[in-house]
């Protein structure tokens, strides 16, 4: 019995402290996040002289991303979801099988403010979903045109969306945590040639990511 008893003492001893949350914390994640455009371009039907089938597409990319978190109750956290300007190529396709034609490229900057309910905040494996709101800023916001000497396509500076996301934490030892985490983000803008609206461009990308955090 003695045996046992020390033996339970010896593995509480080297067990992990894991960084369970509590309310009152903060969390400091950091990510590599791909953005991947889920877009619904309307060129087609706002501009027929353009082609009937025609669309703006956008690319994906994968930058850094940096959140910040902080836990209400040990359940429900309050997260703000920062990223460094992620710059997509926008490209016009005819819609008839010929190539597409490259435009050039915007630059967003995304910020986000989630609300998450963490299910098991208690345990190792910690899975949570949130919701809440978006706002883009668009820089570098100029676009060519195919054709030459036609002007300049412009999209608008300003976008207000909602986030919904889910994910999960891992807690290890002396607060540190594993992450990996899902978006949609809704992210609109109006598409504008020589001051004419052409396009009503929905970016709505899919957010993936995967990084390491750090509790306070």
């Amino acid at each position: 019995m003695k045996k046992i008893a020390l033996a339970a003492l010896i593995a509480a001893a080297f067990a992990p402290s894991l960084a369970l949350a509590e309310a009152g914390d903060f969390v400091v994640r950091l990510r590599a996040a791909h953005v991947s455009p889920d877009e619904d371009s309307k060129l087609g039907s706002m501009t027929p002289s353009l082609g009937a089938n025609s669309k703006l597409e956008v690319d994906g990319n994968t930058i850094p991303e940096i959140d910040f978190s902080y836990y209400i109750t040990k359940n429900i956290a309050a997260e703000l979801i920062l990223a460094t300007g992620t710059r997509h190529d926008v490209k016009l396709n005819p819609g008839t099988g010929a190539a597409s034609a490259n435009l050039g490229s915007v630059n967003l900057l995304p910020p986000t403010l989630t609300l998450q309910w963490h299910f098991l905040p208690d345990q190792m494996f910690d899975p949570y979903v949130g919701a809440g709101l978006n706002y883009t800023r668009f820089m570098d916001r100029k676009l060519g045109t195919p054709v030459p000497d036609s002007g300049n396509i412009t999209v608008d500076r300003n976008s207000w969306g909602g986030a919904v996301q889910a994910g999960f934490d891992v807690n290890l030892k002396d607060g540190w945590l594993i992450n990996a985490d899902v978006k949609k983000v809704w992210i609109s803008t109006d598409v504008k040639l020589n001051g004419a609206k052409i396009d009503s461009l929905d970016i709505d990308p899919w957010i993936f990511g995967i990084g390491v955090g750090k509790k306070f």
